[in-house]
């Protein structure tokens, strides 16, 4: 073959290659949506299993399906989810009333109301002034800026639930600022500071959302799939007591580690305390509506950490707090209007709970973790848990998202957890905890990460490094110290 030719074969192929990939940029949407349907036509139409409903194989189908659409992402998941339901009802599946039902749960419910906190505490700058004070009294090096910056990242938590929000809206803004003065940029001097900085609150991002029921979105999510699942419910003491010992341990290491792992060139910080100083000096003394902020959620954490005591439902103690801030005028009602988030969340996370709790209600769940059970019959449980948790925390290198990969895998893995007689309450907070502490392991496997990564100051290889490096790290305390405090309180 001529020299010709060759070149002549080369640019046909090349013409053919980007044809195809201008085929697939165009008809995206409807190659990945007919996928999702073509997974979901496939589980429907195969023989139901023994030990199975009908309707609810044919529901979760419709659910498995749900799903991949929330992971390939096609159209937003606000469209997936009414598809999703349109389709159990066209089918016969579900009736309206049911695949509605989960708009009235509680727990969405709960979600809103802490969507809203965090309306309030950046409206006010409750949020900024809390992550500054600490700066202006700890942060005169690098590693005491760490450890303040990830305090104030803690307390925040405590009030907004979106790790998402607790990133973009105010952590990452405050860090940028910092190492952008100390004359550390993406493009000049990256490990100066800011590198360590980037590194250092993104990673305590998924201890504090870890620490408490409400550390971020997906706690909620998870919780739902429990009391379906598992039939036990968390209160959100419960999930503070079982999460605080390993969770503390991680948050006090975290710094320290990253700063022998991935050391800052500047060791001393007295930039840090002058942008504190500056930064309050600007917003003012606290306004009333910082202090009734202030007050409203010092009370609603106690709330929650009463539930037991008091019989007042989570949910209820947080839109009483929501009318509280309404009527104080912390937030308007254009405030709770313009919670895009918190309201497209609502859609999603609303279709799918509903979809969950019909097929809880069809005995899917308890059908499949018998069939688990009498596959993995004589496998004893701890091991087996140890192998479902790995595979659980690894599998989010396929998953873009952190509320995909929970929506996907956290209620498959827990129905195989209880099946192969793993105690439902230890199994429950095992895969719950390992939600979140694999949130920053990639780039790309959640808000947080994709905001970290996106300033620039940590390489991609760099990123993933450490994330398999932390991660490894907080399996270990989980582990070790976790399963240990776990059987002190009782939970195996």
């Amino acid at each position: 073959m001529s020299v010709a030719t060759e070149q002549k074969v080369i640019i046909n192929e090349e013409q053919k290659n980007a044809q195809l990939d201008g085929f697939y940029k165009r008809n995206k949407k409807w190659i990945l949506l007919a996928i999702c349907f073509a997974i979901g036509a496939a589980i429907w139409f195969f023989p139901v299993p023994n030990g199975f409903d009908v309707n609810g194989w044919h529901l979760f189908a419709i659910f498995f399906a749900t799903a991949m659409g929330f992971m390939l992402q096609p159209v937003p998941t606000g469209v997936v989810t009414f598809i999703a339901l349109s389709l159990s009802v066209l089918t016969g599946t579900l009736t309206i009333g049911d695949a509605m039902k989960g708009y009235s749960a509680s727990v969405i419910w709960l979600i809103v109301a802490a969507f809203l906190f965090s309306a309030g505490l950046i409206k006010t700058g409750l949020g900024e002034r809390i992550a500054y004070l600490l700066m202006k009294k700890f942060g005169t090096s690098s590693i005491k800026l760490g450890y303040s910056l990830s305090l104030g990242d803690l307390l925040l938590s405590l009030f907004i639930p979106s790790n998402t929000a607790r990133s973009g809206g105010i952590m990452y803004p405050i860090v940028h600022s910092i190492s952008e003065v100390s004359g550390s940029t993406p493009e000049k001097n990256p490990r100066k500071i800011g590198a360590y900085l980037i590194q250092t609150v993104v990673q305590t991002e998924n201890i504090t959302s870890c620490l408490t029921l409400t550390g971020m979105a997906g706690n909620l999510v998870i919780i739902g799939f429990i009391s379906q699942i598992a039939n036990v419910e968390i209160s959100w003491i419960g999930w503070l007591m079982a999460a605080i010992i390993p969770c503390l341990i991680c948050f006090i290491a975290i710094p320290f580690v990253i700063y022998k792992l991935y050391p800052p060139e500047m060791k001393e910080t007295p930039q840090a305390k002058i942008i504190a100083v500056e930064a309050l000096a600007k917003m003012g003394k606290m306004k009333w509506q910082e202090k009734v902020l202030a007050v409203i959620l010092v009370i609603t954490i106690i709330g929650w950490a009463t539930t037991n005591i008091t019989g007042i439902d989570a949910t209820t103690i947080a839109l009483l707090a929501v009318c509280t801030m309404l009527i104080a005028n912390v937030i308007n009602w254009k405030d709770v209007t313009g919670q895009a988030n918190a309201w497209d969340t609502m859609i999603w996370m609303g279709g799918m709970y509903g979809l969950a709790d019909n097929l809880s209600n069809m005995g899917f769940f308890e059908s499949f973790a018998d069939n688990v059970g009498q596959v993995l019959n004589g496998v004893p449980w701890i091991p087996a848990l140890i192998i479902l948790t790995l595979v659980y925390v690894f599998s989010t290198y396929a998953f873009a998202s952190g509320t995909a990969h929970i929506l996907t895998m956290y209620p498959v893995f827990l129905t195989l957890a209880v099946g192969i007689g793993v105690p439902p309450y230890l199994a429950s907070l095992v895969l719950a905890f390992a939600s979140a502490i694999y949130q920053t392991m990639t780039h790309y496997s959640s808000g947080p990460a994709a905001i970290f990564f996106g300033g620039g100051y940590v390489e991609q290889r760099t990123w993933w490094k450490l994330g398999l490096q932390l991660v490894v790290l907080y399996l270990v305390i989980f582990a070790v110290v976790g399963s240990a405090w776990w059987k002190v309180i009782g939970l195996w």
